[in-house]
């Protein structure tokens, strides 16, 4: 949207050089990462950061309440309540679709997640564009007046909040099957820490323990968390030492009832230009006529599971749970990012980072998808090319 760095980017494009990018990210741990990674990324306006710096400092504000977590505990109640929760998150990814609304361009709000996102992999992905792109270089894609090493130290005081690097392990569930398990790679490599699935943990009494490269047992004081309750909950066939409910010796970054709290449980409550009209299923007094205009969502699904675009009437009368439901008023995503044949649509997602000692979230970075299908996300854009993850850069 910056039409100059378009006309300059797309001007420096070649399919040659598009592979070299890929084939220079697969070198650094011989793989390639298994999600598409887009040709470009999103040159974004002053006026439209602006926007989404706004848009945040609104969500922001209602998650900073002091009644926040009284009117979240409906999710926890209806999900898996883990104990020594924070005071507040340390992690948010805060979803916008590039919409248009009147005539305008605007940042419509998608969904916010208490959850850690790819950190590690933008910010090496940001070197690896300029690496190819040199001009990338007098942009970027951090906010809040932070660089790469202000980004990466607020990073590691998240995750590490002080304890040795070996204290802090990145857990998931069979890590090395995850589709995010590149961003694994760039945090083991930044941040030092090891990656452990949740079946090596050792539990003694109330700590927890796993076994170094050595063979050392290491006490784990610190749990960087990546594991979705979904997914875990689904792995009947896993052997856990340990369970997320019992009451353990140990510290979180990112702890599991944000994803609860901060999730689209909160956006029916979040009024005004930046949101979309949204409602629980509980709290709907009549369907509306105009289903086509609407989006059914389950609350805490992951990564789009359950999402029913076409919805229909007996769509919402079959739900059983209607308290785990929303519904969500569609809004058009503006084609907005000119490739070499047809403009293609965009979502950006803010990164917040949030340590514990700090009196508010900061806004660090972002990541971008690009789409030419009805939504955003792999089976809508299937075979097609200038789609995928990449990353928004602003002027400096």
């Amino acid at each position: 949207m910056i039409e100059s760095r378009r006309a300059q980017f797309n001007a420096e494009f070649s399919i040659e050089k598009y592979q070299a990018f890929l084939d220079d990210i697969a070198r650094d741990f011989n793989y390639a990462p298994t999600f598409r990674l887009a040709e470009t990324p999103f040159f974004i306006p002053d006026e439209i950061k602006k926007q989404l710096e706004e848009a945040c400092g609104e969500v922001c504000e209602f998650i900073r309440k002091s009644n926040f977590k009284d009117i979240t505990q409906r999710a926890i109640n209806l999900n898996t309540a883990v104990p020594n929760e924070d005071a507040h998150t340390q992690f948010m990814a805060i979803d916008f679709g590039i919409c248009e609304e009147n005539g305008l361009i605007v940042p419509k709000l998608i969904e916010v997640q208490g959850f850690p996102s790819i950190f590690n992999f933008q910010f090496n992905l940001f070197r690896k564009i300029q690496k190819h792109y040199p001009f990338i270089s007098e942009l970027t894609p951090y906010m809040s007046g932070i660089d790469e090493d202000s980004y990466m130290n607020k990073l590691k005081e998240v995750v590490l909040n002080g304890h040795d690097k070996s204290e802090v392990v990145l857990l998931e569930i069979e890590p090395e099957k995850q589709n995010t398990k590149i961003d694994f790679y760039y945090c083991h490599r930044d941040l030092g820490i090891p990656i452990i699935c949740v079946t090596d943990v050792i539990k003694t009494g109330d700590q927890l323990f796993y076994l170094n490269d050595g063979g050392e047992k290491k006490r784990i004081k610190r749990i960087y968390n990546r594991v979705i309750f979904d997914e875990l909950d689904l792995r009947k066939d896993l052997t856990l030492q340990f369970s997320f409910e019992e009451k353990l010796d140990v510290e979180w970054a990112g702890h599991p009832n944000w994803y609860t709290r901060i999730s689209k449980f909160i956006l029916p409550y979040l009024q005004g230009k930046y949101f979309i009209e949204t409602k629980l299923l509980s709290e709907l007094e009549e369907i509306p006529e105009d289903l086509e205009n609407y989006v059914l969502k389950p609350l805490f699904s992951f990564s789009g599971s359950g999402v029913v675009f076409n919805v229909s009437k007996s769509d919402v009368e079959s739900v059983k749970d209607k308290d785990l439901y929303i519904l969500q008023k569609k809004v058009a995503y503006a084609p907005v990012i000119q490739s070499p044949d047809g403009k293609v649509k965009v979502e950006v997602r803010i990164l917040v980072l949030w340590p514990e000692a700090d009196e508010k979230p900061t806004l660090v970075g972002n990541l971008v998808r690009l789409s030419r299908g009805d939504m955003i996300g792999v089976k809508f854009n299937k075979d097609k090319d200038w789609v995928g993850g990449s990353i928004g850069l602003f002027e400096k």
